[in-house]
């Protein structure tokens, strides 16, 4: 090696020759925290604005975004379409970075007259920090919450807020345990309020044990032409549809290949209609409710049936009922 350079010392002082060395980019992992907040209401704005407008709004709301983010030490990683992700160096500067995100758009005249907002998902863990982006397990489970998160929420891990000494004003709520692709286990995720009247919501102002976010354990029961089956809050997802890999095999030819799935997040039992001709849901004695694209919380006892109403798909009726 000490030849090597010595060859290339002499070489580069020979006129005309420029000798460029590039060494390998090195990986470095490190604990951060990741942040994924997408604007709700985008799709409704281009139909309503036009492409053009439409999308200087969008760059608006993620450019305001990105300053919050610059103002509580954070870094943007990247945008797409109405997402923005971000990386902060702990959890508190990622949490506060996300609370004050929901209330300059909350508060901002331009953005609420178009009705939008944004839902925010936040993760604290080892990542893999390649050149200008991030990479690994806190990634993905950073993406699941803001997947999880819903309009004008921030949806974290327990993992995140253990990692503050103190909460402060910071105030939580248990949302209950959810899967992550890659783990084996379901993580406990809490709500982060950011909402300043606080009237109707319990208020946690000290550090969080998990302990004290178990939730009631529910179960639902499935019944379906004879079989039966039961979900807890750590079950895996539950996949119905035409698709023989399924979880339960519903062969008729107007429910799709992979038609719902049924699973437990947020604190509760959740259906996700995935399917070309929609999902009936029937709870209790409300009225049938169809479903397209769009999921519903199961509660009490009821109905589903795939892709036609129950009463015209009676022989393929699926009875549910949750319990504590």
């Amino acid at each position: 090696m000490p030849f090597l350079f010595a060859f290339f010392r002499r070489l580069s002082a020979v006129p005309g020759y420029w000798i460029s060395l590039s060494l390998p980019t090195m990986s470095e992992s490190t604990a951060i925290t990741i942040l994924f907040a997408d604007v709700s209401g985008s799709t409704k704005l281009f139909e309503l604005r036009g492409d053009v407008e439409a999308r200087r709004i969008i760059a608006a709301v993620l450019g305001a975004l990105s300053e919050i983010a610059h103002r509580h030490g954070g870094r943007v990683i990247k945008t797409i379409g109405d997402e923005v992700m971000c990386t902060f160096p702990g959890a508190l500067n990622g949490i506060l970075g996300a609370i004050d995100m929901q209330q300059r758009v909350a508060r901002d005249p331009a953005f609420v007259k178009d009705n939008l907002a944004i839902r925010i998902g936040l993760h604290h863990g080892e990542a893999l920090i390649e050149e200008a982006d991030v990479y690994g397990d806190a990634v993905n489970t950073a993406a699941r919450m803001g997947s999880t998160a819903k309009r004008e929420q921030i949806v974290t891990t327990l993992f995140t807020i253990n990692q503050l000494t103190n909460l402060g004003s910071i105030k939580t709520r248990a949302l209950g345990p959810v899967r992550v692709a890659g783990k084996i286990e379901p993580i406990e995720i809490v709500d982060v309020i950011w909402q300043e009247d606080l009237s109707n919501l319990t208020s946690v102002q000290r550090a969080i044990r998990s302990d004290d976010l178990q939730v009631a354990v529910s179960k639902l029961t499935l019944r379906f032409k004879g079989r039966v089956i039961e979900l807890s809050p750590a079950s895996q997802p539950l996949t119905l549809g035409r698709n023989p890999d399924s979880s339960l095999v519903v062969d008729n030819e107007w429910v799709s290949r992979n038609h719902a799935i049924i699973e437990y997040k947020r604190g509760y039992f959740m259906i996700a209609d995935r399917s070309t001709n929609g999902t009936f849901v029937k709870i209790g004695d409300d009225d049938e409710l169809r479903l397209h694209r769009d999921e519903v919380h199961l509660r009490k006892a009821g109905t589903v049936s795939l892709g036609q109403t129950v009463a015209v798909n009676d022989d393929s009726v699926l009875y549910f009922h949750c319990s504590p």
